[in-house]
């Protein structure tokens, strides 16, 4: 075991302080990573304030992950010392099932290992996640990050990018096609970067209108407010595929308005609360679908990572201070973040 340095809730009232902490040592598969920069997920304050009744304590957030290698064991083969790599929101799956076998890792039978609040297949422990020094994945859970793109902005990458271009390749997603894009923040943004770079005219729709100007900034060709009766009619039966990125339950029906026959309409985000039943007969007369998906596979990780640095994508970000999290927390709570938070791992080695 190795002695670790990180930032930990000790219960949902806690605020997250330093906390040491033990990692496994480095196994023959596995790669030991020295942690630059960690991004903070919205999922990361549930689960510091237990808001999904689930977390288990001391709990280390942090699964958008960036670094370089520092030790490897003797069976890896991908990845070596001083290498650039990152890890996302999985660090390991059951790897006998059908979902394993078929290279989606994220559908494991028996649910994949989470990066941090779940439990450790070597050790048995819980595994702690990236507001730390460093971590132990092994290899098959970790991908290469270019060397060309900004370190701190390729970190929410690791689950903000992945959750949106899964949905964008599964449904393969073609030029000229035309897009819809529900919510502008830290998944709703890398969507519109993700779509417009596949060459398909993206339509963000947002209850904001101040959101607009950054929207076209982002790549959208067109930003309507969904709560304006008269810009949503004008949208009816225009679109070839939504992805919705809101967390909050809504009315779905005015998005499948808009939809062409045969479209789709691709539930990202997870309310705390179910939305209101769809009516179903415009999804009958039009074979319209309502489906889900949830992050990507170590293969989607990976090809989205490449795509990204063949046409310079990466999250917009705010670079804070370790210390600084629990602020953080508070201005994601009320929406004050464009559009995801980044923590510098060098602030919490000076501490």
């Amino acid at each position: 075991m190795k002695r670790s340095f990180g930032y930990a809730a000790q219960s949902a009232q806690a605020a997250l302080a330093p906390f040491h902490f033990d990692r496994r040592d480095t196994g023959p598969d596995d790669v030991r990573i020295e942690i630059a920069f960690c991004g903070v997920c919205h999922s990361d304050l549930h689960m510091a304030r237990n808001e999904w009744n689930m977390s288990r304590y001391p709990l280390v957030p942090g699964h958008e992950i960036v670094g370089h290698v520092t030790e490897t064991g003797a069976n890896v083969s991908r990845f070596k010392v001083g290498q650039r790599v990152g890890v996302g929101v999985m660090v390991g799956s059951c790897g006998q099932c059908a979902a394993c076998h078929e290279g989606e890792e994220q559908y494991c039978d028996t649910g994949f290992t989470a990066t941090y609040n779940g439990e450790e297949r070597v050790t048995g422990g819980t595994t702690f996640g990236g507001y730390a020094t460093d971590i132990v994945v092994a290899q098959d859970f970790v991908v290469r990050v270019p060397e060309q793109l900004d370190p701190a902005a390729v970190a929410p990458l690791l689950c903000a990018g992945v959750t949106t271009w899964s949905p964008l390749r599964h449904w393969n997603v073609q030029p000229g096609q035309r897009i819809g894009v529900v919510g502008l923040g830290g998944l709703g943004h890398m969507a519109v970067k993700l779509a417009t770079a596949m060459g398909a005219e993206v339509v963000l729709f947002t209850t904001s209108p101040g959101k607009g100007e950054d929207a076209l900034r982002l790549g959208a060709k067109q930003v309507v407010v969904s709560t304006d009766a008269r810009q949503m009619a004008a949208q009816a039966n225009r679109l070839d595929m939504i992805l919705n990125c809101v967390a909050a339950p809504h009315d779905l029906n005015p998005y499948l308005a808009t939809l062409k026959s045969n479209g789709k309409l691709i539930l990202v985000g997870i309310p705390d609360s179910p939305h209101q039943a769809p009516d179903i007969t415009p999804m009958v007369f039009k074979r319209l679908s309502i489906a889900g998906t949830s992050i990507g596979s170590m293969k989607e990780t990976q090809e989205m990572l490449d795509f990204c640095g063949e046409h310079g994508i990466t999250a917009d970000v705010e670079v804070i201070r370790m210390d600084e999290i629990e602020q953080a927390f508070a201005r994601m709570s009320r929406g004050d973040v464009k559009y995801r938070f980044v923590i510098d791992m060098n602030s919490l080695r000076a501490e």
